[in-house]
């Protein structure tokens, strides 16, 4: 009776280990490791594969050639393998920030299986980990009062179609009846009302910011600015299509004359100030160019304006009354005085010498705005610092 209590203990144990293996995916490896010292440790077991390598925003970048211009491509570094038939690799000392990565396995790009946390930048998917301190911290999930994330849908009676956004409403919001401004927060372009969320840590940064006092309550709308499509990929009526940096009507003027549709809705939906010295509108790439184009057009709407790493001009031929006249529309904005005009943008971006014209534009003009300048170029890195810095200086009078 003893020896088959023993047998049916190891037995059980064999079955909870087993389990417990399923549980975590089988992957014993710890990866990332962030070290002590602020390296970062990789590893990988493959021990069939000939060449391993890690690909992130960490390493040195790499110019490629896209449809859109040279644009910023993460570097790659050889991972060595060890007799246990574990890759790995050891970054230098990184600075505070929220970074990404993949695996390169004899050419085809994998995700880290010893790492469940993963985004989707629009049809790729990759890891991330953060360094804490300094600027990262507001990237990070701490012991602060939080705010709500919601996703709704509205008609938009100007495409005749429902559509969904995403809301942040601050701390407090549903227990009290003030009212408050709302910054119009809007993607680049292949993104959707989900890229805000997930790549540019919009609820962290905003919760973070209202509770060190370095920001005011405020709402925050973030858009689809695909306005052939109804919500993010795999959200929508198509069911499960693959994400696409091109679609129909997606920079033609569309989206921008139909955007009262999303302020309208809001405005009936939330608790707002419903004045434009309590509405704001900024964006990255694709949404800078939308922020740009939608602040010129609706004069009255917005008193604050933030174009991070924007377009400035159509691409190609296109014609829509939206991009006709542009410098007396723009003569009209600014001769009503808005709070604040503010253009961001890193020295290396591909974009660095429309935004000069434009700003050149504006200067010629006497026109009032305040210009960011920092380095590197059109990464997500740089549009969560942009966003951390514009907040702060909006609704403060």
């Amino acid at each position: 009776m003893k020896k088959l209590l023993n047998i049916a203990f190891t037995m059980l144990l064999c079955v909870s280990v087993y389990a417990q293996q399923a549980l975590w995916g089988g992957s014993p490896l710890v990866s990332p490791e962030i070290n002590k010292d602020n390296t970062v440790t990789f590893r990988l077991y493959a021990p069939n594969a000939q060449k391993v390598e890690v690909t992130g925003d960490f390493l040195p970048q790499q110019k490629i050639e896209t449809p859109f211009g040279t644009m910023d491509a993460p570097g790659a570094a050889e991972m060595i393998k060890g007799d246990d038939n574990i890759w790995q690799f050891t970054t230098p000392v990184l600075n505070p920030e929220l970074y990404n990565y993949n695996f390169i396995v004899d050419g085809l790009k994998i995700t880290d299986p010893a790492n469940v946390y993963q985004i989707r930048d629009v049809s790729s998917i990759c890891n991330i980990f953060i360094i804490g301190g300094d600027r990262a911290d507001l990237y990070k999930v701490n012991d602060v009062p939080h705010g709500s994330v919601t996703r709704r849908w509205y008609e938009s009676p100007s495409v005749d179609m429902k559509r969904r956004l995403t809301v942040y409403t601050p701390p407090g919001y549903e227990e009290g009846n003030e009212k408050y401004p709302v910054l119009y927060l809007l993607h680049g372009m292949g993104g959707d009302e989900e890229a805000w969320m997930a790549l540019g840590r919009t609820s962290q940064i905003m919760d973070n910011l209202i509770a060190s006092g370095k920001a005011k309550p405020m709402i925050v709308v973030m858009t689809n600015g695909n306005i052939s499509q109804e919500a993010a990929p795999g959200e929508t009526s198509a069911g499960l299509n693959p994400p696409s940096f091109m679609l129909p009507k997606t920079m033609d003027g569309t989206f921008e004359s139909s955007f009262p549709d999303v302020v309208n809705f809001v405005e009936k939906n939330y608790r707002v100030k419903k004045e434009k010295s309590g509405r704001a509108i900024s964006g990255l790439s694709m949404g800078g160019f939308h922020s740009m184009h939608i602040s010129k057009e609706y004069p009255d709407m917005f008193d604050y304006v933030g174009l991070f790493s924007a377009a400035i001009l159509p691409a190609g031929d296109v014609k829509s009354p939206v991009y006709e006249n542009i410098d007396e529309k723009l003569k009209v904005q600014f001769g009503k005085n808005p709070k604040l005009y503010w253009i961001a943008i890193g020295k290396d971006d591909f974009l660095y010498n429309a935004n000069t014209e434009f700003r050149k534009k504006l200067d010629d003009n006497g026109y009032k705005y305040i210009y960011f300048e920092n380095g590197e170029g059109h990464i997500w890195k740089n549009w969560r610092i942009y966003l951390s810095d514009f907040v702060p200086m909006l609704f403060q009078n």
